[in-house]
C-alpha cells in the first residue's frame, strides 16, 4: 500500500466575510476539526510515528498540544482526536445516569484507556505498546481521516476493512442525509 497525500482541516471560527460560506462554523462559532483522507508513515524502533501535518495543523490551538488516542471497541486499530473531542466525549457520558452500567462502561472503554500523546519537535508522537498491540501496528502505521475523528491501523488490515465495509455499503445501498446548515 502507498502513502497517499490527503488533508485535515480546521474550519469555522469568526466571522465570515463577505461571500464565504459559513457552514462549518458551529453555533459558537468554535472551530471545528476535521480530518480527511488516509497517510501511511513509519514507525521507528522507538514506537514514533509522525503524525500528518494536516492532522496537527488541524489540532492547532487546542488546550493540549497533541493527540488523544485509545484502542477501539470495535476494530483492531486506535482511536484518535483532539482534547476538545475528548471534553465532547466526556459530556455526552456525563448525560448518561450516574451509575449506569452502560455509563460505566463506556467510561472504563474510552477514558480508563485513552492517552494523551504529545507531539515531539517533528510532529511525532510514541504509540504506547498495548495501542500498538492491539492495531498490530509494528513498522507502518495508517492514519485514517474519519471527519472529526481519526483512526491509526496496521495499513494492510485497514485495506481489508475498507473493502469490506465498501462492499457493505453498497450491498446495503447506503444513503446519507445532508443536513442543512441551520440544522
Amino acid at each position: 500500500m502507498h502513502s497517499q497525500r490527503g488533508t485535515a482541516a480546521a474550519i469555522g471560527g469568526g466571522t465570515p466575510r463577505k461571500g464565504e460560506a459559513s457552514e462549518h462554523s458551529s453555533v459558537l462559532g468554535a472551530k471545528v476539526v476535521l480530518f480527511l483522507s488516509t497517510f501511511i508513515n513509519k514507525v521507528d524502533r522507538k514506537g514514533r510515528v509522525s503524525v500528518p501535518a494536516p492532522f496537527r495543523a488541524a489540532l492547532a490551538g487546542q488546550v493540549f498540544n497533541g493527540i488523544v488516542a485509545f484502542r477501539s471497541y470495535r476494530q483492531a486499530a486506535i482511536e484518535g482526536c483532539g482534547i476538545d473531542r475528548m471534553a465532547r466525549l466526556s459530556d455526552s457520558i456525563d448525560e448518561l445516569e450516574l451509575f449506569s452500567e452502560a455509563r460505566d462502561d463506556l467510561a472504563s472503554t474510552i477514558f480508563a484507556d485513552a492517552h494523551q500523546l504529545p507531539f515531539d519537535g517533528e510532529g511525532r508522537v510514541i504509540l504506547p505498546p498495548l495501542l500498538a498491540e492491539h492495531a498490530g501496528i509494528t513498522e507502518m502505521a495508517a492514519f485514517i481521516g474519519r471527519g472529526a475523528t481519526f483512526q491509526i491501523w496496521e495499513p494492510d488490515a485497514f485495506a481489508t476493512h475498507q473493502d469490506e465495509a465498501r462492499a457493505r455499503t453498497r450491498a446495503h445501498g447506503a444513503t446519507l442525509r445532508l443536513r442543512r446548515p441551520d440544522e
